[in-house]
């Protein structure tokens, strides 16, 4: 994409062709890839590594609170960053740098045991992840606004959840493809990790750096003043401005308190559907592996497994094919979300935003909710990608569920940001995109703090229970839409 540098203006940005607008968010297919892996398969590797089905949700609190610390600042800093690489790229390989180290350490936690825990181990390596993770996350969602003309934001997002979702499909598959296709052992005992899983997250480092490459050599970003940007100018006029770290956070704060009321009313629609999510990723596993297969809760239990020593070979192998099933309905969702990602745009510009955004929450909904309701313990042959498993009906059967959660996935990677864009000054839209992951990381930790009392108190470590919880508090999410009101980028400027 050439750019030609020009002193500071206010004309429209140039129309993009799609693959160009392709190219832009081509990164997020691997970060998210690997993003994929993670959520699929982390609750499967802390619980090998020896966590309790109660504390699962304590270890994933490291995801929201590495978002809540470090979006905001990658925002601000990238906002005030112009160097060669550009203003966002700088940030998107050192993340995906980072989080490539991750992801290859973390499966290798039991080699480790004389020096630290491996759960320990574990904990440090999802952190880490999680960290980078976050630093590569914020810059695309700024690089989009930077970059598209405000008539094709709606197609902007759209693909960039498109490929968010292919890279989920490929990233949650791949551990069945390395047991099935490959012949990779998907089975652990105590305190290891299954071949299969330690390959793929191999895998998924080298996807995730490869991509995001794609994206920093075949994009570039638009000149200092260029297109309502700010100036190299305006950088060090803002730069000299912040004399203190008090001073920054006094700016900060008042940043904070005078967001736009968009963000403000979408932040109550973000609460329930991420508080949903959050409760997905940590407690699939455990839910389909109880209420589908059949395992007692205490074969989730670290101090029942310690008394009984050595795990049953029926356990071990009911484990490996509920963790396998959760990556092949984690990539269907995303397949169903990819899919109508490819509609979102059309449909949003027919029936606006906020009708596309709350008609999809409420699919996510019904998906969460039928999930109780599809148990059968027959078991049927399943031939998939050259591989043949034989699983409970009921597993095959929870396919249909993850049709609304797709969709409701595919709206919440696109639709909170189209609508969000358009009320953001040009020049703080970096660190105005990290406080909105505020209104992502705020649920996920308030879940991660009270979904494992009340598994315990309530549900009686029945993980299923969690589940219909969840599509609760999507229809929430759905009906919160109605608060929302839109703002032109004419108002704001």
């Amino acid at each position: 994409m050439s750019v030609v540098t020009k002193k500071y203006n206010n004309k429209q940005k140039p129309q993009l062709s799609f693959w160009q607008i392709w190219n832009i968010s081509f990164g997020f297919l691997g970060v998210q890839f690997g993003f994929a892996l993670q959520n699929a398969n982390v609750s499967r590797i802390l619980s090998d590594l020896g966590a309790d089905l109660h504390s699962l949700s304590l270890f994933w609190l490291v995801a929201p609170i590495m978002g809540l610390l470090i979006q905001p600042i990658v925002g601000a800093a990238s906002d005030r960053t112009w160097n060669k690489l550009g203003r966002r790229v700088p940030y998107l390989l050192i993340g995906s740098l980072a989080a490539a180290v991750g992801m290859i350490l973390m499966p290798n936690a039991p080699l480790v045991v004389t020096i630290v825990p491996p759960i320990l181990f574990g904990a440090v390596m999802l952190a880490l992840m999680d960290a980078s993770f976050n630093v590569a996350f914020q810059p695309f969602r700024s690089l989009v606004s930077d970059m598209v003309p405000d008539n094709q934001r709606n197609i902007g997002y759209s693909v960039q959840s498109l490929l968010i979702n292919i890279g989920a499909v490929i990233g949650s598959l791949l551990p069945f493809v390395l047991t099935n296709i490959v012949g990779l052992d998907n089975t652990s005992s105590v305190g290891e990790i299954a071949p299969s899983v330690t390959w793929a997250f191999y895998i998924g480092a080298t996807v995730l750096l490869g991509s995001v490459l794609w994206t920093a050599v075949m994009t570039k970003e638009y000149a200092p003043g260029e297109y309502s940007l700010p100036s190299v100018e305006d950088n060090k006029n803002s730069q000299d401005e912040k004399a203190s770290l008090t001073q920054r956070f006094s700016d900060f704060i008042g940043l904070v308190k005078s967001m736009p009321d968009t963000m403000k009313q979408l932040a109550l629609v973000q609460f329930f559907s991420w508080f949903a999510l959050f409760i997905l990723w940590v407690y699939t596993m455990p839910a389909l592996a109880q209420h589908i297969w059949g395992i007692d809760a205490k074969w989730f239990d670290s101090e029942y497994l310690k008394q009984v020593g050595e795990v049953p070979e029926a356990i071990m192998l009911a484990k490996g094919s509920a963790g396998d099933w959760v990556g092949i309905l984690f990539a269907a969702y995303s397949l169903f979300a990819a899919v109508f990602s490819m509609f979102l745009s059309k449909v949003a510009n027919t029936i606006g935003r906020k009708t596309t955004y709350a008609l999809a929450l409420f699919a996510g909904g019904l998906g969460y909710v039928s999930i109780y309701f599809l148990q059968n313990p027959e078991l049927t042959t399943v031939y998939f990608l050259g591989g043949q498993l034989d699983v409970p009906q009921g597993a095959v059967n929870l396919l249909f569920p993850m049709a609304g959660i797709g969709i409701a996935w595919a709206a919440i990677l696109a639709m909170p940001y189209a609508i969000l864009a358009g009320s953001l000054p040009v020049k703080q839209t970096g660190v105005y995109m990290g406080i909105f992951n505020f209104t992502i990381a705020a649920p996920q930790i308030i879940s991660g703090v009270l979904t494992g009392w009340v598994l315990t108190t309530f549900f009686n470590n029945e993980a299923i229970y969690m589940i219909v919880l969840a599509g609760i508090a999507m229809f929430l999410a759905a009906i919160s839409v109605s608060f929302v009101k839109e703002q032109k980028k004419e108002e704001v400027e």
